[in-house]
Formats: structure tokens, sequence, C-alpha cells
């Protein structure tokens, strides 16, 4: 029997009903460009485990939060803050935080969770990422 849920090491925000799975290593900034993403319209799904299933309805991916942290997100050096969130979402996109673009003009990629494909962003340090991660949300990207 196929797996149906995964818990990742995530942070999950959405925007217009579409998720975008933050991922990385403790300590890399998941947390933080979730707020940066949230500063700019999102809303928060998910922060540090993000449940991802399979929804039975649509076959596609949707992320949530374990009940225990739910409507919280660790600002570091500052605290746990309370935000609004959406109790789960479709995922629409991943950013992997652990490996640097190194492309200017990167192809796609892709994740893959639960044997479903997700695209996927890496790391961008740039003042710019955030609001790109949006606006890629919104509106897609154009090759």
């Amino acid at each position: 029997m196929p797996q149906t849920a995964v818990t990742l090491h995530s942070s999950c925000v959405a925007l217009a009903g579409r998720a975008v799975l933050i991922l990385g290593a403790s300590g890399s900034g998941k947390s933080g460009l979730a707020l940066q993403l949230m500063a700019l319209g999102a809303m928060l799904v998910a922060d540090d485990r993000t449940v991802v299933s399979v929804d039975p309805a649509t076959g596609g991916l949707v992320a949530c939060a374990h009940d225990t942290i739910a409507g919280r997100i660790e600002a570091r050096f500052i605290g746990i803050l309370n935000a609004p969130r959406l109790p789960r979402a479709p995922v629409a996109l991943a950013v992997d935080l652990d490996s640097l673009e190194d492309q200017r003009l990167p192809p796609r990629r892709e994740a893959r969770f639960l044997d479903r494909p997700v695209p996927l962003l890496r790391r961008v340090d740039q003042p710019y990422f955030a609001s790109a991660i949006l606006h890629q949300l919104t509106f897609g990207r154009s090759d």
C-alpha cells in the first residue's frame, strides 16, 4: 500500500490557495523566509514540521500543521509568535534552502513527495527572493 502522508522538516505558507513548502536543515532560515512571505501577504500553514498528504479528491498534495504547533511560528532571537493560519492548502511549489542557485536562468526543477512532482526552487541570496517566490506562486513561470 503506498504511503499517503509524510511529515517534512519544513515551513509552509500559502497565497491565493497555493502553498509553498520551505525545506532546509535546522537554522537554514525556513521560518525567517516564511515570515518574509507572510509580511508580503502569505498566510501561515505550518512552521518547522509540515504534514503533507495526498488529497483523495484531487490526487494532489496538501499541507497542514501538526495540531501542537498550529498557528505559531518561531522568530529566531525574538520568540514564538502567534499567526493567523490556513488549516490546509494544496502544495504548488517547494523551496530548498540547503541548495544555492548558481544559474542566472535556472532550468525547471522538481522535488517529489509521496511520488508526486512539485516545482522546486533553490535558495537565492538576493533581497527579492521572497517577492519572486510569491510572484511565481501567483502567476507561474515563463520559460
